[in-house]
């Protein structure tokens, strides 16, 4: 045992003596020592109930013969640092959070270890950690939120940003901004649509690294305390059996992440952390692969922002084994990949069933033949760029239009709500990169706005930010190279014609090269007085089509 270094022989008497002085007793300390890291806090809804989900956890591990050591983490809530300085804290929190529990479970030799968080950028820092250790263990989610009510209609975060955007443009007034306001959130939970935290609490299922019901079991549904008592067992089993992360996640784990992430219409924030969560395994995970699959994979369901159906639907539907049952068929699921649960894909989907075909569509007839999210590339992009082409409008998948260009989102968003952005417009916010934010922030008070004020079908908004899992229409990110790395977007101009074709799966900037060799003569990037972790960042951090990671 891992544990062994801290609490057996003659030499360990001062370590055990510790141990004890906080209540530890001695066959406490002979058993499997299994770390976990709680990410709970009273700043993240999906966070506020984690005490509660770990105890279920550290309750499984008692009852398998283990003993559990609880520690914190940290946790940015995207929500709340939207739309202002905060949120380029939110991509430097996953280094940080898969950092800290590095230190922990090296520090203190653990046995095991289970992972208990629920949002952003939390879930893949963890994620990223759990394969760094390479030590048994799984990660549990806390589960969505539940949607809210109001006028008989299904309402959620993403419908209260979008009232800002309705209140501009005088359609919905501050009465009705408010009853959103009170009821879109009705209670604890990671937010009720597809955006990133649920995409990828999805995911990790999907991957292996997660029980069966981890990505879409409600957060106040008893299912999921007993989902933790068994992931805490589950801990201690593979202990004893010697499994490790790594063992689950194959190159054909991650295949199968990719493929129910196009099939569900994920977050396009899950290609910024599946790559960075692979090279943890010890794999490149290329942006093309992303591609490659969503040629092949269709979109079987379409959840908010895409729809007005949301993650407990999905759950009563079947969740994410009867989504993985259904593009099984096409060959898309490699079935013989193992799990944490101690059982095969195949094994786990014999057990699956579609319950309702109008959130998991048949492959026969699904919203569209291929995957929720579309890699672009072209002069605007050398490197890539991301779109979730699920949640964009027919009449913009095809999109040309004038530049409107904005060094930050602050001042694109100043300009929309003033009225300042027309139809046909493509607006262009850089410098917003991983470099260049620092923090490559998401722009959902711009795109939200964008469709509260009815432009949402008329506006293409491209970035080398990043967008919130929320967003709709034709919205593109991750644009590689970055304006601060000197890409193409750095020297958009007002007026320059952009073309964007998602079928086609181009982004191009109609400028000759003779303009843009003179455009590019004594250049340099705007200089920002930078700080702390966010200067430590700037320099360290890689490209956004790489997964922003840091470099080693």
């Amino acid at each position: 045992m891992r544990s062994d270094a801290m609490t057996k022989g003659v030499v360990r008497a001062p370590h055990r003596s510790l141990f004890k002085a906080m209540g530890y007793t001695d066959e406490e300390l002979r058993r499997p020592m299994i770390g976990v890291a709680n990410a709970a806090n009273e700043i993240i809804p999906g966070h506020i109930h984690l005490d509660r989900i770990t105890e279920a956890v550290k309750a499984g591990i008692r009852m398998a013969g283990g003993t559990p050591v609880e520690f914190r983490t940290i946790g940015v809530c995207d929500g709340i640092a939207m739309g202002h300085e905060g949120m380029k804290y939110s991509l430097v929190s996953r280094e940080i959070i898969a950092d800290s529990i590095e230190i922990m479970a090296c520090a203190h030799p653990f046995d095991g270890i289970v992972l208990v968080a629920n949002c952003d950028k939390i879930v893949p820092g963890m994620l990223m950690a759990l394969l760094r250790l390479n030590i048994p263990g799984l990660y549990v989610s806390g589960g969505p939120m539940l949607t809210g009510r109001t006028a008989g209609q299904s309402v959620d975060l993403i419908s209260v940003f979008e009232g800002v955007g309705r209140l501009s443009a005088g359609t919905l007034d501050d009465a009705g901004l408010a009853l959103l306001e009170n009821c879109a959130c009705p209670g604890c939970g990671s937010c009720a649509g597809m955006f990133t935290a649920n995409s990828m609490n999805c995911v990790s299922e999907a991957l292996g690294l997660s029980l069966p019901g981890n990505g879409t079991i409600p957060a106040v549904h008893a299912a999921r305390v007993r989902l933790a008592k068994e992931a805490g067992m589950r801990a201690v089993e593979m202990v004893f059996a010697g499994r490790t992360p790594r063992q689950v996640a194959t190159p054909d784990a991650f295949d199968n992440a990719i493929a129910v992430d196009l099939a569900i219409g994920a977050s396009t924030n899950t290609v910024l952390h599946l790559p960075a969560i692979a090279a943890e395994a010890g794999f490149e995970l290329p942006l093309k692969r992303f591609d490659e699959l969503s040629r092949k994979t269709p979109n079987i369901c379409r959840l908010s922002p895409a729809s007005s159906t949301h993650i407990e639907d999905l759950d009563a539907a079947g969740g994410i084994p009867a989504v993985m049952k259904e593009i099984a068929g096409l060959g898309l699921i490699h079935t013989d990949c193992m799990t944490v649960s101690g059982r095969s894909v195949a094994d786990i989907l014999k057990e699956a069933q579609v319950r309702d075909r109008t959130v998991i569509r048949p492959v026969g007839s699904p919203h569209s033949p291929e995957g929720g999210l579309a890699v672009l590339f072209g002069s605007l992009a050398p490197d890539g760029a991301v779109v979730k082409q699920s949640a964009v409008a027919p009449s913009m998948m095809r999109f040309s239009g004038r530049a409107r260009v904005f060094d930050g989102e602050e001042a694109a968003l100043e300009a929309l709500l003033a009225g300042g952005i027309a139809p046909g417009d493509a607006v262009v916010i850089r410098y917003e990169g991983p470099r260049g934010g620092p923090g490559m922030r998401e722009m959902l008070a711009v795109t939200s706005a964008l469709h509260g004020k009815g432009l949402g079908e008329q506006v293409a908004l491209l970035t080398d930010g990043r967008f919130s899992g929320g967003t709709r229409g034709g919205c593109i990110g991750h644009i590689s190279p970055e304006a601060a790395a000197g890409g193409p977007i750095a020297f958009v101009k007002d007026k320059d014609r952009i073309e964007i074709d998602i079928p086609g799966r181009r982004i191009d900037l109609h400028v000759p090269q003779e303009e843009m060799r003179k455009r590019m003569t004594g250049w340099a990037p705007p200089e920002k007085r930078l700080t702390g972790v966010l200067s430590r960042y700037a320099r360290l951090v890689r490209p956004a089509n790489t997964g922003a990671r840091l470099e080693e």
